[in-house]
């Protein structure tokens, strides 16, 4: 049994998911999404990003941690507050000593859909095929739910190698 947060890091909205696999079955647990406001100061909107998670460990004790890696897009300063959210999400996983798991967006939409150019509608709806009982009220909770599934697909196949 495992159980699996998962990131998708956003400076306004965080998407964050928990799961749990019991031999090939997974297991919905809970999403939400953290949200800040431009108007704060960017300390304190990391600083909310932070906390949050923490509450989320502290209430839910995962044991294993995925988010998305970062992407450079064509506004160098969205690829900056996007990787200065991330770096407030794994501090929280490392304040509590849970290994983290990074997986570029690619590779999670060709994990969860097969396609690594699958849409944010295609991934949601393939997250609610796999969990049926998974509630996602957006798509930062969807996209959450798909670094989770994918880590566990990735996890599953590399103990079956050896690989971890």
């Amino acid at each position: 049994m495992k159980k699996i947060l998962g990131i998708d890091p956003g400076l306004s909205n965080t998407g964050w998911a928990l799961i749990q696999s019991e031999s090939n079955r997974l297991i919905f647990i809970a999403t939400g999404t953290i949200v800040t406001t431009t108007k704060d100061p960017l300390s304190e909107r990391l600083n909310k990003i932070y906390q949050s998670i923490m509450q989320i460990i502290s209430e839910h004790n995962p044991k294993e941690f995925a988010i998305e890696d970062s992407f450079v897009n064509n506004n160098p300063l969205s690829s900056l507050k996007l990787g200065q959210a991330r770096a407030a999400s794994i501090l929280a996983a490392g304040t509590n000593s849970i290994k983290v798991y990074e997986y570029a967006p690619r590779l999670i939409k060709k994990s969860v859909v097969g396609s690594g150019k699958a849409d944010k509608t295609q991934i949601a709806s393939m997250v609610k095929y796999l969990m049926p009982k998974a509630e996602m009220r957006n798509e930062h909770e969807a996209d959450a739910l798909a670094v989770s599934i994918c880590h566990l697909n990735i996890s599953s196949t590399n103990q079956r190698m050896n690989i971890l």
